[in-house]
């Protein structure tokens, strides 16, 4: 991945099926291990407006910062994530492995959609080798929650004021 003016990001879910060109997402930091982005909700929430995320490429992880309107923190949310270029369309595409963890930030966290991950094996929509992948980097991630090493993942966005 060279130039961040020419990087497409695409989002691309498995439920519901769906691949997004994330065109209005700001990069504002691209190295070979990560990319930092701002946007704002493609779609209207009452509950937030906007955010910031840290693509973190090698951990197949996407951090993201969730705020409401008055600018205040909602959530951390973490989601489980293949990412995929291709050096023709100079595109990154993150697919959603399903498997995500909200952090709240008194501390508390939540593991959510592991029946969708259920589901996604089931209908042929995974193999047995994303299910696998998906579980090991939840763990992994869920490690570094608990272990109270989550502020390493949180600085590469602290750390540019977003």
């Amino acid at each position: 991945m060279t130039d961040t003016k020419e990087l497409k990001l695409y989002r691309k879910r498995l439920i519901p099926a769906e691949c997004i060109l994330l065109k209005d997402d700001v990069i504002v930091k691209q190295t070979e291990d990560l990319i930092v982005t701002t946007w704002k909700t493609l779609n209207p929430k009452t509950s937030f407006t906007h955010g910031c995320s840290c693509y973190f490429l090698r951990e197949g992880l996407k951090l993201s910062k969730f705020y409401r309107a008055d600018d205040s923190l909602l959530y951390w949310y973490c989601d489980i994530v293949d990412y995929s270029y291709d050096p023709a369309e100079q595109s990154l595409t993150s697919t959603d492995l399903l498997a995500d963890v909200i952090v709240y930030p008194d501390g508390r966290c939540k593991v959510v959609d592991l029946d969708e991950l259920a589901d996604a094996l089931d209908k042929g929509l995974i193999d047995t080798e994303q299910l696998t992948r998906s579980l090991r980097q939840l763990n992994a991630l869920l490690v570094l929650i608990y272990r109270d090493k989550f502020d390493h993942l949180q600085a590469e966005l602290d750390g540019l004021g977003l």
